[in-house]
């Protein structure tokens, strides 16, 4: 009686039989449709490799429709975050200073000053602020 221990295993968990063998089922068609899903990412990287996750969810989501494969936008980072498969951010830093060019270079003038009272100095700073 092989039931009876699957009986007596399911009742020590605290489910049924039927919730176990529905678990297994669902677990087969997600491992099945996380397949297609992982197909369909590495077919559309091998166009466009650094394609990210968000806008390959947006291209593939007609594809999952048509599949009938259920995959939100998180669980897809999930997943490929599960098969190493997420595309790392590119850091774009501004160069906002070039000290070699052939332009005059002021010296340093308050390097030997000794600041001994308020408002003796003054200092400012130039912020690079970004426009078209």
């Amino acid at each position: 009686m092989p039931n009876e221990g699957l009986g007596n295993l399911c009742a020590l968990f605290g489910v049924t039989r039927q919730a176990y063998y529905e678990s297994m089922e669902h677990f087969k068609k997600t491992s099945i449709a996380h397949m297609i899903v992982l197909t369909m990412i590495r077919e559309t990287r091998d166009e466009m490799p650094l394609l990210g996750t968000r806008k390959a969810y947006f291209l593939l989501k007609p594809e999952f429709i048509k599949h009938g494969i259920k995959i939100g936008r998180d669980q897809l980072f999930d997943l490929l975050r599960f098969h190493g498969l997420l595309i790392r951010r590119r850091k774009r830093m501004v160069q906002t200073t070039n000290s070699n060019h052939w332009l005059k270079r002021y010296p340093n003038l308050i390097k030997q000053v000794c600041i001994t009272a308020p408002e003796q100095l003054w200092v400012s700073d130039i912020t690079y602020i970004r426009t078209l």
